[in-house]
């Protein structure tokens, strides 16, 4: 825990270095585009007074969070059940890796065409982004099961349904929550990426407008609060992870 504590305050001294060297940088000539990180936090504060900025995160929320809570959802339990068993394995695996390495964003026209340019397509496209780290983690974490444990759990009568429930998942999950994070972060990219076609609405949307009007005090917030969001659902996400693996901790101690 000590190491963990030490790590975390020799990154946020980084940080702070690095925002300060910014920060001084801007008292040499610059273009009228850049701004420091003091400049930055007081429009940030300017924007959440005035309500500016709020509905816009509204907004990005409703797309990203049920885009990352369905791709993630499905991805978990079907790679859960590839990784257990051969049928599915057989049948689900081939698919998804051969189709993994398309960039999920240029799905988006085909899902706007049949579902409309509404939040609908976004988020379906999120969900698709989500789905495939959650997959291959929670396969992976399933694949890698101790043969021992599972043959032990047989050998004393237990069903393959208990097997699954007790074993493979509980097995699996520091993998799943590794995909959960990935997967997190990939519907905030998807997010922006989404919102800059045909919204009116979103983060990503902001960031777009306030460019074309020169209002890089607003793209400069919307920025912010793009990684503010990311930064506070990853460490919602590694709260849940400790709660959930506690277990994992006190064995190993």
């Amino acid at each position: 825990m000590g190491a963990s504590l030490r790590s975390r305050w020799i990154g946020l001294a980084l940080l702070a270095a690095m925002l300060l060297i910014w920060q001084l940088a801007m008292r040499f000539e610059h273009p009228n585009f850049l701004m420091g990180p003091l400049e930055i936090a007081r429009h940030f504060g300017e924007a959440l007074r005035s309500g500016e900025l709020l509905p816009h995160i509204g907004a990005s929320l409703v797309r990203s969070l049920p885009g990352f809570i369905i791709g993630s959802l499905v991805g978990v339990v079907l790679g859960l059940l590839a990784g257990f068993a051969r049928s599915l394995d057989q049948l689900l695996s081939p698919p998804v890796f051969l189709s993994y390495p398309v960039p999920k964003i240029v799905f988006l026209p085909i899902v706007m065409l049949w579902l409309g340019i509404g939040d609908l397509s976004k988020i379906v496209v999120i969900s698709l982004a989500c789905f495939y780290p959650c997959f291959i983690n929670a396969y992976y974490g399933a694949r890698g099961t101790s043969t021992i444990m599972v043959w032990s759990g047989l050998n004393m009568g237990a069903r393959r349904s208990q097997i699954f429930r007790k074993v493979v998942v509980p097995s699996a999950l520091p993998l799943v929550f590794a995909g959960l994070r990935v997967s997190l972060a990939l519907s905030f990219i998807l997010l922006f990426s989404t919102e800059m076609i045909n919204a009116r609405s979103g983060l990503g949307f902001l960031i777009r407008q306030s460019e074309s009007s020169l209002r890089f005090d607003l793209m400069y917030v919307a920025i912010v609060a793009v990684a503010a969001l990311g930064y506070a659902g990853d460490e919602l996400l590694l709260l849940v992870r400790r709660r959930v693996l506690a277990w994992q901790q006190a064995i190993s101690r």
